[in-house]
């Protein structure tokens, strides 16, 4: 698959009418298993939600005429949209028996699937809850490999871990648009490795003046319109 990125003035997550908003709108659903007893650890969450996305993103199933082509290339020529749903117990089995791919971290396990219809969501997904995704870490993370891509957030936004996954997977779509051929492959065949961090509010002044993929959040939950949520530092955009 190829994608040519957005101009700057018809980013497919900024809030201003474009012809974006007359396509129609698709979503790409994302599935956290959180159980009570053993919930996932916040980062973890995090990368393993943004990895799944470039998982779904480099399938062949995704790309060329495969079965999922048509549905990604919809998606893409309207608003990114993303929605992070939690899932436990036998609503995780019923999601898993979903056309998808599962991601497993560390902590966390991420079900990502082909994109729907805004309004089209299968039964053992629509009934899932939106809220509730609020995570942890037991311990700061570690400061990251920088010689593997990075996915800083935003110091001064407060955001539910649900909402950062989507934001991180915005930011992690960025960075594969933004890659020439060469590189997406070589992501691919590493596994795509990544880091997702919280910036110091200097840093975040220097990424976001940067250059690199900066992903506008178009205000649909949360954070006000044009937020500016995710910058995505991959070694090969430096």
């Amino acid at each position: 698959m190829t994608h040519v990125p957005a101009a700057p003035g018809d980013s497919p997550f900024q809030t201003e009418p474009t012809p974006r908003d007359e396509a129609p709108q698709f979503v790409l659903p994302l599935v956290v298993r959180i159980e009570k007893s053993a919930p996932p650890a916040r980062t973890d969450a995090l990368e393993t939600a943004a990895r799944a996305v470039l998982v779904l993103l480099g399938d062949e199933r995704a790309r060329g005429d495969g079965e999922w082509a048509e549905a990604v290339r919809d998606w893409e020529d309207a608003r990114i949209r993303k929605v992070v749903r939690r899932a436990r117990g036998a609503e995780w089995r019923r999601a898993q028996e979903l056309p998808g791919i599962t991601l497993t971290g560390a902590t966390a396990e991420v079900r990502v699937f082909p994109p729907i219809p805004l309004d089209g969501w299968p039964k053992e997904l629509a009934k899932l809850q939106v809220s509730g995704t609020e995570l942890g870490d037991p311990e700061p993370p570690a400061g990251p490999d920088r010689t593997a891509p990075v996915l800083w957030l935003n110091p001064e936004l407060e955001m539910s871990a649900g909402k950062e996954m989507a934001q991180v997977g915005h930011g992690a779509q960025l960075a594969w648009w933004a890659l020439s051929d060469a590189a997406r492959e070589a992501w691919r065949t590493a596994g795509y490795p990544l880091a997702v961090r919280t910036a110091t509010p200097a840093h975040w002044r220097e990424l976001t003046t940067s250059g690199l993929p900066l992903v506008r959040d178009a205000g649909f939950t949360e954070i006000a319109p044009g937020s500016a949520t995710v910058v995505a530092d991959h070694p090969a955009l430096r």
